[in-house]
């Protein structure tokens, strides 16, 4: 997967002017771009890992902008979209924010509206790639809990003392408290706040827990 620390643009346009000049603008605030003439050998070709945002022409041959936007949608691509067109009316717009679209510009565009909008979205994907990473080591370490452990976590999550938790499964307070050792181990938490607020929900989806 590509650094959350380098995103890059992709940039779809069939008028080679305007890819052009719309690169330099976005390389002046550090941000890499790669342009792009063909929307369908973007859709086979560019790295769906990567982070970063998209920025299409709505009106392009063979393929229009809002199918591109379909097509990625439809494919779970998550990087933010922003449409340009020269022919925006009311109906395109709400098509286009309907279809998924991030925000969509009026060409000619401006050019601090444009760098405003894709430094948002490279934001915003930044931080949802690094929530899913989190999430993803979340459920790992949840996985490594032993059957018992997500009982008493389950007990814990629901603000059991103990004592409650431990006639609730029919064991001992102190083997509870083991138990709930354990739990603190495995989940690399300091504090019961800190675990519910990252494995409640995990707990929730748990039929056996």
């Amino acid at each position: 997967m590509s650094s959350l620390s380098s995103p890059t643009i992709h940039l779809i346009d069939d008028d080679a002017a305007v890819r052009d000049s719309l690169a330099l603008l976005i390389g002046t605030v550090g941000l890499r771009v790669q342009t792009w003439a063909d929307p369908q050998d973007f859709l086979v070709r560019f790295e769906r890992q990567g982070i970063g945002a998209i920025v299409l022409d709505v009106r392009m041959p063979v393929m229009s902008g809002l199918a591109l936007l379909d097509a990625l949608v439809a494919q779970g691509v998550d990087q933010p979209v922003i449409m340009l067109t020269g022919h925006g009316t009311v109906d395109l717009c709400r098509r286009a924010f309907k279809s998924g679209a991030a925000e969509f510009l009026e060409k000619p565009v401006d050019d601090e509206l444009l760098l405003e909008a894709l430094q948002n979205a490279v934001r915003q994907h930044v931080g949802s790639r690094q929530r899913q990473q989190g999430d993803r080591a979340a459920r790992e370490r949840y996985e490594r809990l032993s059957a018992r452990e997500r009982e008493v976590l389950a007990g814990m999550v629901e603000g059991q003392t103990n004592k409650a938790i431990a006639r609730s499964l029919q064991l001992s307070p102190r083997t509870v408290e083991t138990h709930r050792a354990h739990v603190f181990e495995k989940l690399q938490t300091d504090s019961l706040a800190q675990l519910i607020h990252r494995y409640a929900s995990l707990v929730q989806e748990d039929p056996a827990a």
